[in-house]
């Protein structure tokens, strides 16, 4: 039954990582060749530090908007939050993935039920749950589609 199934038995595994100091085409490149959304960003130990996914990647392939200005006595004033504007040059000019890693990716553990997983899933607006070890390093991942194949299988 589904219902009593854990993460670890439907996730998808091995997972495939990439390092803060990859670069870009290279991270690209395997998203690519894996037909995956997103990538774990792994430190030095395997510890998760973040993700990288096509959403990422689309902002800098976008560019960016500088936002709501007034013009006063020659000078131009930005309404947008400058701290946000310079993250979005600074994802838009990037050439490694830390420039463009997300530092909160959705995770969970190996051992939690199907169902609190999908849960996580719906409620967080997400694709994929990143599948954390107890030592907190990524084993797999959890995507929506694992879990309506799970629900598939059990009918």
């Amino acid at each position: 039954m589904v219902m009593q199934r854990l993460v670890s038995e439907v996730m998808t595994s091995p997972l495939f990582t990439v390092q803060a100091d990859t670069p870009l085409q290279e991270a690209v490149a395997l998203l690519n060749q894996h037909h995956i959304s997103a990538l774990p960003v792994v430190g030095a130990k395997g510890e998760l530090l973040g993700e990288l996914s096509e959403k990422d990647l689309m902002v800098r392939e976008s560019g960016f908007e500088a936002g709501p200005y007034v013009l006063l006595l020659d000078s131009v004033i930005y309404l947008k939050n400058p701290l946000q504007w310079d993250k979005e040059v600074h994802q838009v000019l990037g050439n490694f993935v830390e420039d463009l890693i997300n530092r909160h990716p959705h995770t969970c553990a190996l051992d939690l039920p199907l169902p609190q997983a999908a849960k996580l899933l719906h409620n967080g607006k997400t694709q994929r749950l990143f599948v954390l070890n107890p030592e907190g390093m990524p084993v797999g991942v959890l995507t929506r589609g694992d879990v309506v194949r799970a629900l598939a299988e059990a009918i």
